[in-house]
């Protein structure tokens, strides 16, 4: 179909969405139509018969003129008519004139031919009635006016005269009510802060005043070989909607043409202006099936093409991006969090089988700006991955070496605060410097302290990790390899790992009671920790019989839920005996 073919054909326009939008519908049945017409043929026929019949009836005792039961049926009649202008508007006024208009020829003969006097109050009856349905059609035609004023204000945008943020939604939400395939649009206007700070806010507002007027003529004329909708959203963002296109390429070409349009040279007050876009889209419903997922998912793609400084080309929206954008915010949150130092920990107990404290594991906590926790198993790669981990760790270590000064006063000898190190951060040159500098400020005795390491360490570089955990055994400081099992778990690098204590992962404590074969696998990486002289514990232990099986099979230590959630360091110190 040929744009102009299909601008005719369909009449879409933006002035036709933003009608459809704000004619207020009125749900009334055609049967109650057809009953009112019936009603009043009814009581005019009787009014006819009655007004011709003499005669009396008896009603309550008393006698009744038939003739005196006309007024009755007339005003059951009119009634029926104004009903019919009241509930039915424009076609009811029209067609209840039409009725009483048509009475008049009849009443006259009735008068003037058969002497029939009767009809006079009739005659006068039928004018009121024309009055007042006159007045009723007035009153809702003003109504009507001030309505479509009122409803026009609330979806058109006062500066572009585009549909604004909640008639679009209208509009989008009727095409996903329809399930009619689309692809919604956002587009954002590159540094237009920069033009509203250096040329005034009303030189930006007629920049985008000739903004909307061009892709509004864009989408009405059908240029762009699509149906589109241009929605002004908020400040320099726009949404635009395409609609029966056959293809991906169709997507782009439209989306380009729009970009053209933006492209070309704009003059305000000979003064020229060159402005260009980011656009991001998403299908519905391929991408997503709901309205707000369509425009967060645009949004989305549209914040990645921003981001990457895309202006060339638009941007689809994939699975991809949310977690990119995700990573994004949290990489954000954790530098907010390190620059106003409100990155905390909680503490985790450790026991013995008897039940019996030996410490806690230091575990680094954080929240956003709104109060909210983040997980720190979404954090804590986030940070690995932007070179932010050592922060966090240094940061917990600080804060927990702290309440190692208060808490080591009156504990146990052997008492033990764990500290997770990642890799990166303890193969770092300085690392060593900035734990002796720990040690210093606070005045803590090395032999508290348990560094935990993932085994993954062998990984990187055998040599300088082995070289690196020695270093901190000569400080005096316990280490401790984290989450065995799951990671590279060579029984010849073990051998020579100079560790004090083997931690085995959640994921086969889970496991282990739910077959032989992974009782055994627990109890056998138990045996091999003892062979190489070193200690045993458990983490994730939540339940009685996990807690008998690794009793019986000779574990030294457990972590987990059954004796102890992580907590505050508050709670965790009414922990230790003696305080």
């Amino acid at each position: 179909m040929s744009p102009n073919k299909q601008t005719s054909t369909n009449k879409r326009t933006v002035e036709n969405t933003l009608l459809k939008i704000t004619t207020v519908r009125r749900a009334v049945p055609k049967s109650g139509f057809v009953l009112l017409i019936l009603l009043y043929i009814l009581a005019s026929v009787t009014l006819s018969r009655v007004t011709r019949m003499g005669g009396e009836i008896m009603f309550l005792g008393y006698p009744f003129s038939l003739r005196s039961a006309a007024g009755i049926f007339s005003s059951l009649a009119n009634l029926c008519v104004i009903l019919l202008v009241v509930v039915y508007r424009k076609v009811g006024f029209i067609t209840g004139l039409i009725v009483l208009i048509g009475q008049a020829p009849v009443m006259m003969i009735q008068i003037f031919v058969f002497h029939n006097y009767n009809a006079i109050p009739g005659v006068f009856t039928n004018a009121l009635t024309v009055i007042a349905i006159i007045i009723i059609e007035i009153n809702h035609k003003r109504v009507d006016r001030f309505q479509k004023t009122v409803l026009e204000q609330a979806v058109k945008d006062r500066l572009t005269g585009l549909p604004n943020r909640f008639a679009g939604r209208e509009y989008f939400g009727g095409l996903i009510k329809n399930r009619e395939k689309f692809v919604y649009v956002a587009a954002d206007i590159k540094n237009f802060k920069s033009i509203n700070d250096t040329m005034g806010y009303e030189t930006g507002n007629k920049i985008l005043i000739e903004i909307a007027n061009r892709w509004k003529n864009l989408a009405d004329n059908g240029n762009t070989g699509t149906f589109n909708l241009v929605a002004h959203i908020n400040g320099d963002e726009f949404g635009f909607s395409i609609q029966e296109y056959n293809s991906e390429e169709d997507v782009i070409n439209t989306i380009n043409r729009f970009r053209e349009e933006l492209e070309r040279k704009i003059t305000i007050e000979d003064c020229d202006y060159y402005v260009n876009a980011c656009f991001g889209y998403a299908e519905f419903p391929a991408d997503a099936d709901e309205l707000d997922s369509v425009v967060s998912c645009a949004s989305v793609a549209l914040h990645d093409a921003k981001r990457r400084d895309i202006i060339n080309e638009p941007v689809r929206y994939s699975g991809e991006l949310i977690q990119t954008e995700r990573t994004l915010e949290i990489e954000r949150k954790i530098r907010e969090a390190l620059e106003k130092d409100t990155v905390f920990f909680h503490l985790q107990p450790q026991y013995d089988m008897n039940h019996k404290l030996r410490g806690f594991e230091a575990l680094a906590r954080m929240k956003d700006a709104d109060g909210n926790f983040i997980s720190p198993a979404e954090f804590i790669p986030v940070a690995e991955k932007t070179g932010l981990v050592d922060q966090i760790d240094m940061a917990v270590f600080r804060k927990a070496a702290k309440f190692l000064e208060e808490a080591g006063k009156n504990a146990e000898p052997d008492f033990t605060l764990s500290i997770n190190i990642s890799v990166k951060h303890l193969l770092k040159n300085s690392f060593i410097e900035e734990v002796q500098g720990i040690l210093r400020s606070y005045e803590i005795a090395a032999k508290h302290l348990e560094i935990e390491i993932t085994e993954s360490i062998m990984i990187d570089s055998v040599e300088r990790a082995l070289d690196r955990i020695e270093e901190v055994r000569k400080i005096g400081i316990m280490v401790a390899i984290d989450d065995f099992g799951t990671g590279y778990s060579s029984l010849s690098y073990l051998n020579n790992f100079p560790a004090n204590l083997l931690k085995i992962d959640k994921s086969f404590i889970d496991a282990m009671n739910t077959g032989e074969s992974n009782k055994k696998y627990v109890a056998s990486i138990i045996s091999i920790g003892h062979v190489l002289g070193l200690e045993v514990i458990s983490e994730g232990v939540e339940s009685e019989d996990q807690l008998n099986t690794l009793k019986e099979i000779g574990c030294d230590y457990i972590q987990g839920f059954i004796w102890g959630r992580p907590v505050p360091p508050e709670e965790a110190m009414k922990l230790i005996p003696g305080q």
